[in-house]
């Protein structure tokens, strides 16, 4: 029986009891049903996109009181599979006929290859013809049950790295970070984790682009349901002007066959036993060329204030990972100043839903107070060119403050993450300092540094966060900083900077310290927080703007650190 992933109970869920169940997409309507367990980290992310952009499809709310309704009442499991009917047939994974996500053309004229080139993270020919796959190893995916291989393609489909000449990059390009604006209470069902990333279709429509109703046939939204777009020669690039507003969560840049077999093996990605599996695939290359302003509802982007005309750039996964001081970028607008464009979903709930939910509010309805506490969920790969460096997976809490106040709220954060930026800088320095006698010709990466230090004030910087958010919700007129939190930040960055820089800069073995550099980096790195060096103008102009003075701390408090 040939899998249809609307139909067929393919997708891996966990129920309130914790038990994991196979259902069709239709059971996120099921209350019963809290979260996707998928085995593999890109899986889950690429799953929740598949049903984000799934709902969104097939049951686009017109405007936000539409939206707001099914937030609060839900579908039921046969209302969704009404709903979700009328695209079966480009949900097909298997047959004669168009094939999700899949070339129309079967490739007979092309060499299978191994299912793992499906997977990102697979070693590559030359990786395993020159012995070099030390972290990912060569066939520990040979099998795949058709799940699993519907999932791989889809997250291949969607997040498509640089391959070579003529494989074709995906239309956010290589490895995007996605972002998801998540419930705050952990025992949420899946069902708002959905439905707090679906939009109205007002907001997916570009400009000059009026909204048509999506349809299974319709090859401007499904690339598969037509002969594939070949990309052989200029003039063929897909273009977002002469695409359905919708294409961008079913984008299709590589050309793939699946190849089934009848055959009793174990899946070596779920482990499950498997009497329908694919070993084989068939690749060909030239497939779809996205070119053009592309924007994905998911996905985080810059644009560079200086060059307006350009097409903005997707934020992607970095080394050194993701952290607070990413906040600003993923969750504020701001276009004109730091070229910030954070993604549609963020942006229409900090600005739309919240704004929303308080008008009905006010009209009397009784809201659960989860609008006011959700978190922010970034994920993706680093990637470098076609090789994954790693994953990357962070949840942060997402703040929302009235519209008046949303550049007040930029303009706290910016201060507060440029401060955090300042003194890591400066602590790594003086460890180099400390380290080395000629530390501007040492070679490595020391980033770690970086890590240690966000890590350690971390929760310092979202406690301040949720402070600002008070403080602007309840402000009359315009809102000052909070001096008591800016100073409580001053001290939070200037006690944990002291201590990673004595753990790191006496790290080595004693013999191998040289005690006389260390104790010159510590007092440089101390004039430095105490704002009294040339250098350390960026301290004193933060202390005058939050409005406290650079005091010492009390001995008590210094104790250990000064």
């Amino acid at each position: 029986m040939n899998v249809n992933l609307l139909k067929s109970p393919w997708l891996p869920f966990r129920t309130w009891e914790g038990a994991i169940v196979y259902r069709p997409p239709t059971a996120v309507a099921d209350p019963e049903i809290v979260d996707l367990v998928l085995p593999r980290a890109d899986f889950q992310g690429a799953a929740y996109q598949f049903l984000i952009g799934l709902l969104q499809t097939a049951l686009p709310p017109q405007d936000h009181v539409d939206w707001l309704v099914r937030f609060i009442e839900p579908p039921s499991v046969n209302e969704l599979g009404a709903a979700f009917a009328p695209f079966g047939a480009a949900f097909e994974l298997d047959g004669d006929g168009p094939r999700f996500m899949q070339d129309l053309d079967p490739l007979d004229d092309v060499k299978d290859g191994t299912v793992s080139g499906l997977l990102i993270d697979a070693p590559g020919a030359n990786g395993i013809k020159n012995n070099t796959d030390f972290f990912v190893k060569r066939g520990r995916a040979e099998s795949m049950c058709e799940d699993c291989a519907a999932l791989a393609l889809f997250t291949i489909q969607i997040n498509a790295p640089a391959g070579g000449a003529g494989i074709r990059v995906g239309l956010r390009g290589g490895g995007p970070l996605t972002t998801l604006v998540l419930p705050e209470a952990a025992d949420a069902s899946l069902w708002p984790r959905l439905w707090l990333n679906v939009v109205t279709s007002k907001a997916l429509a570009r400009s000059g682009q009026s909204w048509q109703a999506p349809r299974a046939d319709d090859d401007s939204l499904f690339l598969w349901m037509a002969p594939t777009r070949v990309s052989d020669k200029k003039g063929t690039e897909v273009l977002p002007e002469g695409m359905h507003a919708l294409h961008p969560y079913w984008s299709m840049p590589r050309r793939f066959r699946l190849l089934f077999e009848d055959t009793a093996c174990r899946c070596d990605i779920c482990g499950r036993e498997t009497t329908r599996a694919v070993r084989r695939i068939r690749g060909k290359k030239q497939g779809p060329n996205y070119d053009g302003p592309w924007l994905h509802p998911l996905t985080p982007y810059r644009r560079d204030p200086k060059k307006p005309n350009e097409p903005p750039l997707s934020t992607k996964g970095q080394s050194g990972g993701l952290g607070y001081q990413h906040w600003s970028n993923l969750v504020l607008h701001d276009a004109d100043t730091s070229g910030a464009l954070p993604a549609l979903v963020v942006q229409h709930y900090v600005s739309e839903k919240v704004v929303a939910v308080d008008e009905e509010r006010r009209f009397g309805e009784e809201i659960d107070a989860l609008f006011k506490h959700v978190r922010l969920w970034a994920f993706g790969y680093d990637m470098d060119n076609m090789k994954p460096r790693g994953w990357y997976s962070v949840e942060m809490p997402l703040v929302a403050v009235p519209p008046a106040h949303h550049e007040r709220l930029r303009e706290w954060v910016q201060r507060f993450t440029d401060l955090a930026r300042q003194v890591a800088w400066m602590v790594r320095t003086q460890v180099k300092n400390a380290w080395f006698a000629r530390p501007s010709d040492a070679k490595g990466d020391m980033s770690h540094i970086d890590l240690a230090f966000y890590d350690a004030t971390r929760d310092a910087f979202f406690h301040a966060l949720f402070v600002f958010q008070q403080t602007l919700a309840e402000a009359d007129g315009t809102p000052c900083l909070p001096s008591k939190v800016a100073e409580q930040w001053y001290r939070t960055l200037k006690r944990e900077g002291v201590a990673l820089f004595e753990e790191q800069a006496l790290s080595g073995a004693l013999e191998a310290v040289d005690l006389q550099r260390a104790t010159a980096a510590r007092r440089q790195l101390q004039g430095f927080l105490s704002g009294r060096s040339k250098g350390s103008k960026v301290i004193r102009q933060f202390a005058e703007t939050g409005g406290f003075d650079l005091i010492p701390e009390p001995a008590a408090t210094e104790e250990g650190v000064s």
